[in-house]
C-alpha cells in the first residue's frame, strides 16, 4: 500500500515520542531540584535573613507557608497533566488523524480534478 504524503514514517513517530518524553523527564528534574533545594530550604534562610518584628507577624509566616509549600504543589498539579499528557493515550489523536486524512483525500480529489 502506498503511503501519502501526509502520513508520518515510523522514525518520525518514535522521534516525537522520544521528544516527549526528555521533555517530560526534564521537566520532572527541574520540579524536584528546585522544590527540594529551593523552597524548602528557602524556609530556614527566610527565618535567618529577616528580623524578629516580621517572624512574629503570623500573617507573614502564613504568606511564607503558602509560597513554600503551595508552589510545590501547584507545580506538582501542572507536572501530572504533562505526565498524563505524555503517558496517557489520547482518544483524540485517532479523531484527529482520520480527520486530516480525509481533509488531505478532499484537497488530493479536487486537485485531481483539474489536472
Amino acid at each position: 500500500m502506498k503511503k501519502g504524503p501526509y502520513e508520518t514514517t515510523q522514525l518520525e513517530r518514535a522521534q516525537s515520542r522520544v521528544r516527549q518524553l526528555k521533555g517530560f523527564y526534564k521537566h520532572v528534574t527541574v520540579y524536584v531540584l528546585v522544590t527540594m533545594a529551593l523552597l524548602l530550604f528557602a524556609k530556614r534562610v527566610t527565618f535567618v535573613l529577616l528580623s524578629k518584628e516580621a517572624l512574629g507577624n503570623p500573617d507573614f509566616l502564613e504568606w511564607i507557608n503558602w509560597n513554600v509549600y503551595g508552589t510545590p504543589i501547584i507545580w506538582g498539579i501542572a507536572l501530572l497533566i504533562h505526565a498524563c499528557y505524555v503517558y496517557v493515550p489520547s482518544p483524540f489523536k485517532k479523531w484527529e488523524k482520520r480527520k486530516i486524512k480525509a481533509y488531505m483525500d478532499k484537497d488530493q480529489g479536487e486537485t485531481n480534478k483539474f489536472v
